[in-house]
């Protein structure tokens, strides 16, 4: 029977919890963390599915499926590809002035397409390394490495270079152009 309140049962969360983590699981580069973004082998990364992949990290560990000793090497390696990822001009960089371009590259994390640097999807993968940062308060090395690597990522994005002269953050922009 359905919920009245339209809230999802506890079997639709459960196989939403599964749908994604395999989701994640297939699609996610083990060496540096980058997600396709979608199931085609030759998608490139989004940024995007990082961020919301971050923040669905707190998740599974409240729900049980990984234990919050091994949830913050998850965080991280994403976290520190992102630090140290090529950030500059150059057409194929990972991103320019904090702010990241909308596809990599699976493998290398450069730029694909001549995509846009994309201030909405940069914002949402801020938001997935902020979730992890608020989630992960205790008093370890990695925890402590989560909440520095996150705020130092989001602090590192030029938002007034975003505004490009205006009063509101500006979608995009390509070095070509």
């Amino acid at each position: 029977p359905e919920d009245p309140s339209g809230l999802p049962t506890e079997e639709e969360l459960n196989r939403l919890q599964v749908t994604t983590l395999q989701y994640y699981l297939h699609e996610t580069n083990p060496a540096n963390g980058l997600i396709r973004d979608k199931t085609d082998p030759s998608a490139p990364c989004s940024i995007a599915a990082v961020g919301l992949a971050l923040a669905t990290i707190p998740v599974i560990v409240e729900r049980g499926v990984i234990s919050r000793e091994f949830a913050p090497e998850i965080a991280l390696r994403r976290l520190r590809f992102f630090r140290n990822s090529a950030q500059g001009r150059e057409p194929d960089a990972t991103g320019y002035r904090g702010f990241y371009y909308h596809f990599l590259d699976m493998r290398t994390g450069r730029r694909v397409w001549e995509c846009e640097l994309s201030t909405i999807d940069s914002a949402i993968l801020f938001a997935g390394m902020l979730t992890c940062a608020a989630y992960f308060d205790a008093d370890t090395e990695e925890e402590e490495e989560v909440r520095r690597l996150a705020d130092e990522l989001y602090r590192r994005a030029d938002w007034q270079w975003a505004l490009n002269g205006g009063v509101a953050v500006s979608h995009g922009w390509r070095p070509e152009t």
